[in-house]
């Protein structure tokens, strides 16, 4: 039986899909649940899992758009698993068996030496090269996309310095998304950017105090993230203009805190949302800022996690970043950029003392926020950090640590 795979829906208001990365090839036997293909949305990289076991035959090729619902591969679940056969039919040898009707439509992905498929051609045209300047290495002597990726036109002679490549690749749909949403926050927000300076010198000495028996009853590491999120949360809720956003001729204002956290991930940027923040402990923002971290590394986020926000925090500190000025995660109204920490010289009570500074920037949009509030709002954050045990905890680290 030949089962046809089409692309499920990544979430609402999704219709398209890019063919990322194929991990399995043409005639290839699969397990049922084994992942065969990276999809890329405008918001995440999904895996897509096989729905059978059987033989695979692909209908799209990598870099390819793709609706959400159609066919991108079929899998015949008569195919044989060389592992436990000794051997494997090629797709060929499935198309004459006569086990689909239809094999026309089969091998209408297939072209005869030097023939470049669809996608090859375009770049081809793009880069001003012809079949004569490449080797194709498809099936058939075909010439396939990365064919023409890694191609070098011809330049005349070879210049004395040696051979110069360039390597041409479509970015993801994600990337582009991103791209997208930045230049959309550059021209369609009113954004200005407020810094100040906090001095980390609190957070560290309760941090280093508590940090081992933290570990051990919460099995997560105590960061700076969860002193940050808390000092976000209060100065929200002194300054509830910076925790809305534009809707139209409305402000849309929030009576929770969904803070967004940029984190790092194999595709680049992402975005994950901590809910409820406000009620969370120390512990609670900590294990849920490394569990969507990891899902972000694995590969396993979703469009859920990263749907919504109400607030953006951005660490480029952990990158060495000294100062920036981060841009608003759309249709958020404010991001807060951390920086790295650098022990430099500062006055306290009229002596030069050596404390650890962090710069901190704040990226708001004028259209809602005014600077009284933005300028307000960061130095709250600088009070709650700079005085945590008292304004963060309440006076009792043992207690808001839960140890």
């Amino acid at each position: 039986m030949i089962l046809e795979m089409k692309v499920p829906s990544p979430g609402e208001s999704i219709t398209e899909v890019e063919i990322a990365q194929w991990l399995v090839s043409n005639g290839d036997y699969v397990e049922k649940d084994q992942a065969i293909a990276e999809v890329d949305s405008d918001k995440a990289t999904l895996e897509l899992p096989a729905e059978v076991s059987g033989t695979i035959t692909l209908k799209a090729e990598e870099g390819d758009a793709v609706d959400v619902g159609a066919v991108v591969c079929l899998i015949d679940t008569d195919g044989k698993n060389k592992k436990t056969d000794g051997q494997v039919e090629s797709s060929e040898e499935i198309l004459e068996t006569e086990k689909v009707p239809n094999k026309t439509s089969l091998i209408s992905g297939n072209y005869a030496a030097q023939t470049p498929s669809p996608a090859a051609r375009k770049i081809m045209d793009e880069k001003g090269i012809t079949s004569d300047d490449i080797r194709g290495s498809g099936r058939g002597g075909r010439i396939t996309k990365n064919d023409v990726i890694n191609a070098v036109p011809s330049m005349g002679s070879k210049p004395e310095w040696g051979e110069r490549k360039q390597n041409r690749a479509k970015l993801s749909m994600l990337r582009r998304k991103v791209a997208e949403r930045l230049v959309e926050a550059k021209n369609e927000t009113a954004m200005l950017t407020t810094f100040n300076e906090v001095d980390m010198d609190t957070v560290f000495k309760i941090r280093n105090k508590f940090k081992d028996n933290f570990q051990k009853e919460h099995q997560v590491k105590l960061g700076f993230m969860s002193f940050f999120t808390k000092a976000v949360v209060r100065a929200l809720k002194l300054f509830p203009d910076v925790n809305s956003m534009m809707d139209g001729d409305h402000k849309l204002s929030f009576d929770y805190c969904d803070i967004s956290v940029a984190v790092s991930g194999p595709k680049g940027l992402m975005v994950p949302v901590v809910r409820n923040a406000e009620l969370l402990s120390f512990s609670g923002i900590e294990k849920e800022i490394a569990n969507l971290a990891a899902k972000a590394r694995d590969g396993k986020i979703t469009v859920d996690d990263m749907t919504g926000g109400t607030f953006t925090i951005s660490n480029g500190g952990v990158f060495g970043s000294m100062l920036s000025t981060p841009i608003i995660n759309p249709p958020q109204s404010g991001i807060l950029g951390m920086h790295n920490i650098i022990k430099r010289p500062i006055v306290i009570d009229d002596k030069v003392v050596i404390r650890p500074m962090m710069y901190l920037a704040l990226s708001y949009d004028h259209r809602i926020i005014d600077g009284r509030e933005s300028v307000g709002f960061l130095v709250a954050i600088k009070e709650g950090l700079e005085s945590a045990e008292e304004l963060l905890m309440d006076g009792d680290p043992q207690k808001a640590f839960e140890l």
